[in-house]
């Protein structure tokens, strides 16, 4: 990690955030509109008609069931599309209060297709996109969305997980990267905006099968406290999820970053990773 590169000021990419009407996607509209605010960054909020259950409105035996009575009905083309709409008014009103109360600029980009795939089409490498770790279909619990899992691992700029507020003994940022990743600048740098916007200390957990080098190490501590991040470095063998989780755990963590070129990713114990911890998470490229 070349000191020069590592003190760049972040990337003045937009802030996009996904809304679908959930409460947790107005949660991540507050996440995103803090981040912008932070950033200076513009902030375009996405809604998407999903084209998938547009078509399925389209046949006869479609039926939906009421999240409150429980009780079925047909599932009528006309009035998905009034509610959409009733949707897309809505995550307007939202996006423009929620930004104007900071005086940021927005935009709101209306789309019909599939939500990951319109997502894609509009980010751009230095983007961030916010979103709630689950959609307005899905049941709040551990498990990941379908545009979530997508996002994470194809998106080219970074991705925020938001989720619900933590418990308040929950007070460092945690960066995981493999040994070799130490100078990964991008996560490292991600990490340590969000400790100094959080006030809170930072933890680095290298996964390593040997023995970490201290030059490499130590220029990442040299980094932090430049940046005026108190920061403490763990190694921890590589291992499975489950002790990743572990460690991320022990540390008290209240929001983790990770590279998504980390092995945790290509060994496919990312998702079991990303679930489990009930905490936001960003995944940088």
């Amino acid at each position: 990690m070349t000191t020069d590169k590592a003190q760049a000021p972040m990337s003045a990419g937009r802030i996009l955030v996904l809304l679908d009407g959930s409460r947790l996607s107005l949660a991540a509209l507050e996440a995103a509109a803090e981040i912008a605010a932070a950033r200076n960054a513009d902030v375009v909020g996405i809604f998407v008609e999903e084209i998938n259950l547009l078509r399925t409105a389209g046949y006869g035996f479609a039926q939906e069931v009421g999240g409150s009575s429980g009780l079925a009905r047909p599932l009528k083309m006309a009035a998905l599309e009034a509610r959409m709409r009733v949707l897309a008014e809505q995550a307007r009103r939202s996006l423009q209060q929620t930004m104007d109360r900071r005086g940021l600029t927005q935009t709101l980009m209306l789309c019909r297709g599939q939500v990951a795939e319109e997502v894609l089409n509009l980010m751009r490498p230095d983007d961030l996109v916010v979103l709630g770790r689950v959609g307005r279909s899905c049941v709040l619990g551990t498990q990941l969305g379908s545009t979530a899992r997508v996002l994470l691992r194809q998106a080219p700029g970074e991705v925020l997980l938001w989720t619900e507020p933590r418990p308040q003994h929950q007070h460092r940022v945690v960066v995981l990267l493999n040994h070799d990743q130490v100078g990964n600048q991008r996560a490292i740098r991600v990490a340590a905006e969000l400790a100094r916007r959080n006030k809170q200390p930072l933890s680095v957990l290298l996964r390593s099968k040997s023995e970490d080098e201290q030059t490499q190490v130590q220029a990442i501590l040299t980094y932090l406290q430049g940046e005026g991040v108190a920061a403490r470095i763990k190694s921890i063998a590589t291992a499975s999820a489950s002790a990743v989780i572990r460690a991320v755990q022990e540390e008290d963590a209240s929001q983790l970053v990770v590279s998504r070129t980390s092995s945790i990713f290509a060994d496919q114990s990312a998702e079991a990773l990303l679930s489990e911890l009930n905490l936001p998470i960003t995944v940088t490229p």
